[in-house]
């Protein structure tokens, strides 16, 4: 049996949330996100070079030191996801000897800008408030120091080193939305696959317990009502009954034409998976006569009483199939002439079903035959509308079988 459509696509869509967290957050990979951040900071070094050598209006040329030092701020930037905080405080002893040099300003303004955005889309909200008010402070400090025009200029690099830290809390605000809504995604795309893995453990369940009822039953009529035919074949001979052998050829036959029905009613919804059209109509308490007149052909002695009353269809149903596998069992282990007392009625807003034998064979003993399902299938068909079901032996000889019914059931699902 397959799982739904639904539940097969588990993988695929999670690939499809993984893609997306990927493309939103960057590469997933650590040895992919470093290579991406080295071509990145290659990219940021050749801006670099460019920048020297347009802007000439902002510092010195680079020389050797400087240049070593530009290159070694670029060489840091690469690790600046793996270590945001470390990084950038290497950065700015970096970039504090530089500018002492008093190289080209502008040119390592890429950089710092990128490290500034990592620790801000990366760090805590505390880290980026650090780092942010150690930048501005040391920048701020040394312009106002070198005089008002220099302290001028650097509070207008002040405002791109708030836009670039306010840029990187967005990112990081953002990424923790998408990762929660991927999680959720993925948690709830899990429950239902293990809801539908549920209904499809249900599903067969039920089909287990369809067919050992329905085959249970008809194969045991067909063997009592074949050694009928059997025994009236060989006790006498000369005196052959025709009709009785007849009769009980034609109980055999009637057998397995409701037999082979229910169990084609039962491979429909196998095939078709829609169980309400393919089902029909659940057995319920009007079946009960029926099954009765089949185990008085087996040779059985049944008396019924069945009380009016209104049962939702899933409690006649569980009924129906209780009191099939309790005569099923009577015909088969209590010998013979038993009589079987079949009632059911109303108490406390529950469906009380009972059946008691007064036969010579006392429980169903599974040790004497094949083990078999029949007492706890019973006792799940009493659970799945929360019921519950006592069987056993009676002190005074035969056995009995007692369920209580909710006609308000907690479950309904499960059943047939």
């Amino acid at each position: 049996m397959e799982l739904p459509v639904a539940v097969r696509s588990t993988a695929s869509g999670a690939a499809a949330r993984r893609n997306l967290v990927e493309r939103v957050l960057g590469p997933a990979a650590p040895d992919e996100r470093l290579r991406t951040d080295a071509l990145f900071a290659v990219a940021m070094a050749t801006s670099s070079v460019v920048v020297v050598q347009v802007v000439r209006d902002n510092g010195d040329p680079p020389g050797v030191l400087g240049w070593a030092l530009l290159l070694a701020a670029h060489v840091v930037i690469v690790w600046r996801r793996r270590a945001p905080m470390r990084v950038m405080t290497t950065l700015m002893v970096i970039l504090l000897t530089y500018h002492s040099l008093d190289a080209n300003h502008t040119a390592p303004m890429a950089v710092s800008m990128a490290a500034l955005f990592t620790v801000a889309s990366r760090c805590r909200p505390r880290n980026t408030v650090l780092v942010g008010a150690g930048v501005m402070g040391i920048m701020l400090g040394l312009k106002f120091h070198e005089g008002m025009a220099q302290g001028a200029e650097s509070l207008r690099i002040s405002g791109w080193i708030v836009a670039f830290l306010l840029i990187g809390v967005y990112v990081r605000i953002h990424r923790q939305y998408v990762t929660s809504v991927v999680e959720r995604a993925e948690r709830a795309e899990r429950t239902r696959e293990e809801e539908a893995r549920r209904r499809v453990a249900e599903e067969r369940l039920r089909v287990a317990r369809d067919l050992h009822d329905l085959l249970a039953h008809s194969i045991t009529l067909v063997g009592v009502q074949t050694s009928v035919a059997a025994h009236v074949l060989t006790a006498d001979p000369d005196r052959l009954d025709r009709a009785a052998v007849a009769k009980a050829l034609d109980d055999v036959a009637e057998t397995c034409r409701s037999a082979r029905g229910e169990l084609r009613a039962t491979l429909q919804v196998l095939r078709s998976g829609t169980e309400d059209e393919a089902r029909g109509p659940l057995p319920g308490l009007d079946g009960l006569p029926d099954l009765a007149d089949a185990a008085r052909k087996a040779g059985a002695r049944v008396e019924l009483t069945v009380a009016e009353c209104e049962a939702p269809a899933a409690v006649g149903a569980a009924a129906y199939r209780i009191v099939q596998e309790a005569l099923t069992n009577v015909v088969r282990h209590a010998g013979p002439g038993i009589t079987v007392r079949v009632s059911v009625g109303t108490a406390d807003a529950a469906l009380c079903v009972r059946v008691v034998d007064d036969g010579t064979g006392g429980a169903p003993q599974e040790a004497d035959h094949a083990p078999g399902f029949g007492l706890l299938g019973m006792r799940e068909r009493a659970r799945t509308v929360g019921g519950t079901l006592d069987a056993g032996p009676r002190p005074e000889g035969g056995f009995m079988v007692s369920a209580v019914l909710p006609l308000a059931p907690l479950s309904l699902g499960g059943l047939s």
